[in-house]
């Protein structure tokens, strides 16, 4: 469903210095299936999470996303892509403050058609099944981090994506909060999603639920991890 061939990511400084963060990626990722990449902090994952999910080009190399080769699409088309085929979880959430829950989920609904976009009641839904049903006029700054997190996931599955991608989506929960997360990623990739997560936390890429872990450092693939 996704492919990437020798795909590089370049930074140009205004001092003429260029950073290389992602270095001839060649890269396959199946349809419905959970994916971590793996690597410390710098090693790549945010950028590639970047490039895959259609917010930043490929200094060269070619994307795929099902039959669609996005590396030179118009800005146009990559935002259409965006918004229909994916859904995004920030590590810092990237919630608006002075918003209610319902209203922050509700905001990729926006841009989109009346002919595409679901029904609003599905953000109802959404926070129902997050158990943050009885809350959702209450504004996100009153939230708990783990609150929070669910308002976000809640977000990025609004449209009703393919793909979902997840960029450091424990940085900030303690254990319990993190597993009460990770139990709904399941229950997402249950419907067929297709997930991948940006992670160096042990629980993430041990999670029974991992079908694949891709391990990076330094802007390059160094191997498969093991799913234990």
């Amino acid at each position: 469903m996704i492919k990437l061939t020798a795909v590089s990511k370049s930074f140009r400084f205004g001092n003429g210095r260029t950073f290389s963060a992602i270095r001839h990626i060649d890269l396959s990722l199946g349809k419905g299936r959970v994916t971590v990449l793996r690597g410390p902090s710098g090693s790549g994952k945010t950028t590639l999470l970047s490039l895959i999910g259609c917010m930043s080009r490929p200094t060269s190399g070619r994307i795929w996303i099902g039959e669609d080769e996005i590396s030179t699409l118009p800005e146009k088309f990559l935002c259409r892509l965006r918004r229909r085929r994916f859904g995004f979880m920030f590590q810092d959430f990237h919630l608006i403050p002075g918003l209610s829950l319902l209203e922050n989920i509700r905001i990729p609904l926006y841009p989109m058609s009346n002919s595409t976009s679901p029904k609003p009641d599905r953000g109802r839904v959404l926070l129902d099944a997050l158990d943050l049903l009885d809350r959702c006029s209450e504004r996100v700054e009153n939230l708990s981090g783990g609150e929070k997190q669910r308002v976000a996931l809640a977000r990025a599955l609004i449209n009703d994506p393919d793909i979902v991608i997840a960029d450091e989506p424990t940085a900030h929960l303690d254990t319990a909060l993190s597993r009460q997360f990770l139990n709904i990623v399941e229950r997402v990739r249950d419907q067929g999603k297709t997930i991948l997560i940006a992670s160096h936390d042990p629980l993430v890429f041990r999670a029974n639920f991992v079908d694949r872990i891709v391990n990076l450092r330094d802007g390059m693939l160094v191997g498969e991890g093991v799913v234990q």
